[in-house]
């Protein structure tokens, strides 16, 4: 697979990454045993895949230890990105709240370490920024972890366009994460502007709109927690039901799946982009590591955003707890 740099520090990774939640939590579905995840980390591998995301929050604790064991015979040549920045009980459960306190981050990155077996983090974000704290503290508090050897590169999730300049005025911010498909576009107004004018890289997680534009709103159990989000209920849902029938004619038109043309669609948004879908299946890995191969006119892509306005998908992204943890700047 062919590799793209994150950020102006040098930072280089497939162009799809493999995002590593749902290797222990799955929208409320069984999670498969450990030997069927350990293999999907594998055929990851085999594929070319280099840029695993995972973070103390996944599970909580279980997801980097799975990474870990999983990617032990290939450390050397993968990158292991994963986060910090919730108050979460030492013997796990829900967290508390968020917290990137200086002395905290620093205890998580020696349990990550721990957990992960490894003697660096690759790429620690910081998962939710914390506004008790101010950014600079934990820019400053991840520098040294820098300097110390036991970080390569520093990373945020969700933060808003100024807050990501003040993060990297005082250390060099090397990729924020945040969601990104055509399900979702907001970052476009100024959290990608703003990465593209300080030299950082963009990682989209939940590319395929958390499954929708895969067609996954036809099989969701009951304790997924898909239906706690606005855009999965009601008349929104519906109403967003006939643009993904809309998008899935125009992926049966280039002779792929939808999950393919929506990671083609980002990949063609610059190179400076590496998403990173999540799953627990080795055939939906080879799926998605396809997507790199699918060329996209300027026509192809007028006709895809056609069939997904940015503006036509109907209703909030997030359930109002878990949208209250997105910074607004």
């Amino acid at each position: 697979m062919r590799t793209r740099t994150l950020g102006a520090q040098g930072l280089k990774v497939s162009e799809i990454g493999l995002g590593c939640m749902n290797l222990s939590a799955d929208y409320g579905m069984a999670v498969p045993d450990e030997d069927k995840i350990l293999a999907v980390i594998e055929r990851a591998a085999e594929l070319g895949v280099t840029f695993f995301d995972t973070a103390e929050m996944y599970g909580p604790f279980a997801n980097e230890i799975l990474v870990g064991k999983g990617l032990r015979r290939v450390r050397n040549r993968v990158v292991i990105a994963t986060k910090f920045g919730f108050d979460i009980p030492a013997g796990g459960g829900r967290p508390r709240g968020v917290d990137s306190r200086p002395e905290h981050i620093r205890d998580v990155c020696e349990a990550s370490l721990q957990r992960l077996g490894v003697e660096a983090i690759d790429l620690f974000y910081q998962h939710r920024v914390d506004p008790k704290i101010p950014i600079e503290d934990v820019a400053g508090a991840v520098g040294d972890l820098v300097r110390q050897g036991k970080v390569h590169y520093f990373g945020l999730s969700e933060a808003a366009a100024s807050t990501i300049a003040r993060a990297h005025a005082v250390h060099p911010v090397s990729a924020v994460q945040s969601e990104y498909s055509l399900w979702w576009r907001g970052v476009e107004q100024s959290v990608l502007p703003t990465c593209r004018r300080l030299g950082i890289g963009f990682v989209p997680f939940s590319p395929l709109g958390r499954g929708f534009l895969a067609g996954a709103a036809s099989s969701m159990g009951e304790r997924d927690f898909r239906l706690g989000i606005p855009r999965f209920q009601g008349d929104a849902l519906q109403s967003n039901l006939k643009l993904q029938a809309a998008f899935a004619a125009r992926a049966e038109a280039k002779r792929c799946t939808p999950a393919q043309l929506a990671l083609a669609w980002l990949l063609h948004q610059g190179d400076d982009i590496v998403p990173i879908p999540g799953t627990n299946k080795a055939h939906r890995v080879e799926e998605n590591v396809a997507a790199a191969e699918i060329d996209l006119s300027h026509d192809d892509l007028r006709e895809i955003e056609k069939a997904m306005p940015a503006d036509a998908v109907i209703g909030e992204r997030y359930d109002p707890i878990s949208g209250a943890l997105v910074d607004r700047g």
